[in-house]
């Protein structure tokens, strides 16, 4: 009993300080979120989502008052709704979408990033739960309302399908559309999503069912589940929306959904992480989380024998690679939802065995104990602790779940894509 009190204040500190990236980092101006802590950091637009998206949270751990956080929700909104969108380069969007990196202070897009099509819609998954929440009638809330609605109804999904039938990942406004669909399961479960589920300009299913025949349906270490390597593909889109005991087509005839699978997914980095097929320091059951994020670059050193190539910021992922020793803390605590038991061991872990891991904002984004001297920097990145903020409180509350279940858009989207049952049951199409 003791230890689950401890773990319990232990989650809810976290939570606490990782929210303060948010309090300490806003620019009070446009409501942009730095990508990371570090100085002169460009604003990421999925930050800028999961900011949104944490507000609602803040309020209701008393972080911080309601009115404070449609203050803060209002001033992003409107930079949003402002802000220019144009096929110049230097705009901070085009077609309802925005660019991946904008500079803090002008909001105009920077380091030649792409007009992102995934994270444009983490942003507008963070816009839908404000709007959700930010629901009474006052001026603030009214407008907060009218803002979400003109930012969600101007995106033109059509034009990013480049006439294809499935979504491409981007645009650049110098050679046009990334050469890239999406294929193969991925975060971009919430972009159809999105896409399907919009009152104007919406894509048809026929293009969900083009990208979801593109999956891979795999068994790993006596594990069957639907393959993605990195571990955040099975976390990010669970962030906003709840999917047990809803299935699509594909699902359907698995006998099972997106939430066991996720599930599924810990249990095969578990099992990887246990096995240790590369000798790396600090692997076992209980230290796992091989995912996109930060690492060691340009370093290259002898590890049983091996030599070993360490990358900076990659897509890692099991079993297949590449991994290079690096664990992001933030992933067990994202799974919190899916399996508290695996996801309390790990932290549990993480606290005893690292505590050079905890920093001003919480987790540090990740580590790496095969690097000489051991790789622990002092980053940390707003989608990591975006995703800490909302998964406690989706394991404690299904607040955001909740909102999210409330929006039109997300019902329409999900029922266009094929999915039916459990809550799903009797909502509007």
């Amino acid at each position: 009993m003791k230890g689950q009190t401890e773990q319990a204040h232990f989650l809810n500190e976290l939570q606490k300080k990782s929210f303060h990236y948010f309090l300490d980092l806003y620019n009070p101006d446009n409501g942009l979120i730095p990508d990371t802590n570090e100085k002169e950091s460009p604003a990421s637009i999925t930050g800028v989502g999961f900011a949104l998206s944490s507000y609602p949270i803040a309020v209701e751990k008393k972080l911080f008052s309601r009115a404070e956080a449609a203050k803060r929700t209002l001033v992003t909104l409107r930079f949003l709704f402002n802000s220019e969108q144009s096929e110049k380069p230097e705009a901070t969007g085009y077609k309802g979408f925005y660019y991946h990196f904008l500079d803090m202070k002008t909001g105009r897009r920077t380091w030649k990033s792409e007009l992102s099509f995934i994270d444009t819609g983490f942003l507008l998954a963070g816009v839908i739960c404000a709007a959700e929440y930010f629901h009474k009638n006052n001026p603030a809330e009214n407008e907060i309302q009218k803002l979400a609605t003109a930012i969600i109804d101007r995106v033109d999904w059509c034009w990013a399908l480049d006439n294809r039938k499935a979504l491409s990942h981007g645009w650049h406004p110098e050679s046009g559309f990334i050469h890239y669909d999406w294929e193969g399961y991925s975060e971009a479960i919430l972009l159809y999503c999105l896409a399907l589920g919009a009152d104007k300009l919406a894509i048809s299913n026929e293009s969900f069912e083009a990208w979801s025949s593109t999956y891979q349906w795999e068994n790993i270490y006596d594990v069957d589940f639907l393959y993605a390597g990195p571990f955040f593909i099975h976390l990010f889109s669970h962030a906003w929306i709840d999917f047990r005991e809803i299935r699509d087509k594909f699902m359907c005839e698995k006998k099972i959904d997106y939430f066991e699978n996720t599930r599924r997914a810990i249990q095969v980095q578990k099992s990887y992480c246990l096995q240790n097929p590369k000798s790396f320091i600090g692997y076992q059951k209980n230290c796992w989380g091989i995912t996109a994020d930060e690492g060691p670059s340009n370093n290259k050193q002898i590890l049983s024998g091996d030599e070993i190539v360490f990358f900076g910021y990659s897509a890692r992922g099991v079993p297949y690679g590449p991994d290079d020793g690096t664990i992001a803390p933030w992933a067990s605590v994202a799974s919190l939802p899916f399996d508290p038991d695996s996801a309390l061991d790990a932290i549990k872990h993480l606290r005893e065995t690292y505590p050079q891991l905890q920093g001003q904002y919480g987790f540090k984004c990740s580590f790496n104990l095969s690097v000489t001297p051991v790789w622990c920097p002092e980053r940390f990145f707003a989608m990591d602790v975006g995703i800490i903020i909302m998964m406690i409180e989706n394991a404690q509350s299904g607040l955001i779940w909740n909102l999210m279940k409330k929006s039109s858009i997300i019902q329409r989207g999900l029922k266009r894509a094929g999915f039916n049952g459990g809550w799903l049951k009797g909502m509007g199409r």
